[in-house]
């Protein structure tokens, strides 16, 4: 099955509203640390809040306007929120105080309608073809990360960091005109898989095969943010100015991109993706204390292409691992955690590799970064004793039916995702539990 024309008209105009809102926010990235300086004000724990705190406007209110754009429709919502999005843009281009500029990024945080895009897009694709459309917005969420690193600098050193600013309102202003002319969506409802629902909250928090991935993007962000209040200071220090950073950041995002492709490859082949998370954690570790400890150019870079390729494959993989293996009941609960998760990493890699900055260089940040990621992949591996997975064929049925058994499996206790695949003349099943919440033969009577 493929996408009919309205499912590919509205997904092409809803992945240019995510590329530029995504363009919009992490332009500022690497440069804010160097070209912020000239504010009044400014210190290096100032400059990582106004990096850190869109994260935390966007984490408080990401759930909120959800759920307005489920009450009073999608379009109006998003509308609302690029216009505080662009307002907070003009502010943070007009600054000339740090706490301006802060006061600025907050409310490009404000603008929260991620939630909102992905619910207008679950409007318009069908159920079957849901699963290809986040993920082409996925890659295009990635491939907005790669050219914003690279454009951010070119923008600063034109126009210094007003520049900046002025780009991600102009984008703010493309991506209403997109929003306009979307096409005529559905009536905005509450799909199954993508509601919040409260009751889901604990099971969700407390689960030994998600909880590791929300406590992996919120480490993954902290560690991003933090090292980039640092970093370009580093850069400098090793005698690059500040028009040279984007000729170093370009080539080393585009390497980056492409050092990750064999090992997504592999992972997915090979059906071995926890492996190469632990691998791509261990890359960041070994990155981030490499330049805390390196005093040299080109190793320096070496070090920055290393945590790219880890970072660009963790954050492929994360969500999508999430929405994967989420109960299909409490999947939308599982994102909005997920996603909160990955904001507040944001917010807290920007207060604190400013503290650090301040008080330590850039060998406190590095630290502190891979110490955190060593610590993520030791809970990483150990959540995998806690769970257990099984695959049961068994005869095929009904769809209807096959959805009641994955509601009635994903009741049990100790059960945390059930799913099914049709195969030629039979069902797969796929079952995640606690290793002492089933077994094999109980499970296989349950699907008889």
């Amino acid at each position: 099955m493929a996408f009919n024309s309205l499912e590919k008209k509205a997904l092409s105009g809803l992945a240019v509203l995510y590329a530029s809102r995504m363009l919009g926010l992490f332009m500022v990235l690497p440069v804010l640390a160097v070209s912020g300086q000239s504010l009044t004000g400014a210190t290096a724990q100032t400059l990582g809040i106004a990096l850190g705190i869109y994260g935390a406007t966007q984490a408080m209110l990401q759930l909120p306007l959800g759920a307005l754009s489920d009450r009073y429709g999608r379009k109006p919502v998003m509308l609302a929120g690029l216009l505080v999005f662009l307002l907070g843009s003009v502010v943070a281009a007009l600054a000339e105080h740090v706490l301006v500029l802060i006061l600025g990024r907050a409310l490009q945080g404000a603008g929260a309608i991620a939630a909102v895009i992905l619910a207008l897009l679950a409007d318009y694709t069908r159920e079957a073809e849901r699963t290809k459309a986040m993920a082409v917005i996925g890659a295009t969420i990635g491939a907005s990360f790669v050219v914003a690193v690279m454009v951010g600098p070119v923008l600063a050193q034109w126009g210094g960091l007003s520049a900046v600013f002025w780009a991600t309102a102009a984008l703010a202003l493309v991506s209403m005109v997109v929003v306009l002319r979307l096409p005529v969506p559905p009536p905005a409802r509450r799909h199954a898989d993508r509601r919040w629902r409260s009751e889901h909250l604990q099971r969700i928090l407390f689960s030994w095969h998600l909880m590791p991935l929300t406590l992996g993007v919120f480490v993954l962000h902290l560690v991003l943010v933090a090292l980039f209040v640092g970093l370009p200071l580093q850069l400098q220090s090793l005698g690059l100015s500040d028009d040279q950073l984007s000729w170093v950041y370009a080539p080393i995002m585009i390497f980056a991109f492409i050092g990750m492709l064999p090992l997504i490859i592999m992972a997915e082949r090979n059906k071995a993706h926890r492996f190469f998370m632990s691998l791509a954690a261990l890359m960041i570790a070994v990155a981030a204390i490499g330049m805390g400890l390196n005093d040299r150019l080109l190793m320096t870079l070496g070090l920055i292409w290393l945590f790219f390729v880890g970072f660009n494959l963790l954050e492929a993989t994360l969500p999508s691992l999430v929405s994967r293996y989420a109960p299909t009941s409490a999947r939308g609960t599982a994102m909005g955690i997920f996603s909160t998760g990955q904001f507040l990493g944001a917010a807290v890699g920007g207060v604190v590799g400013g503290w650090l900055y301040a008080h330590y260089q850039m060998e406190g940040i590095a630290w502190l970064s891979g110490l955190l990621m060593l610590a993520w992949i030791a809970l990483f591996q150990g959540a995998r004793s806690k769970v257990r997975e099984w695959v049961v064929p068994a005869a095929l049925a009904d769809d209807n039916l096959l959805q009641q058994r994955v509601e009635q499996l994903e009741k049990l206790e100790g059960v945390y995702q059930a799913r099914f695949e049709k195969q030629s003349n039979q069902v797969v099943w796929s079952v995640v539990a606690r290793p002492n919440a089933l077994d094999q033969e109980s499970l296989e009577a349950q699907l008889r």
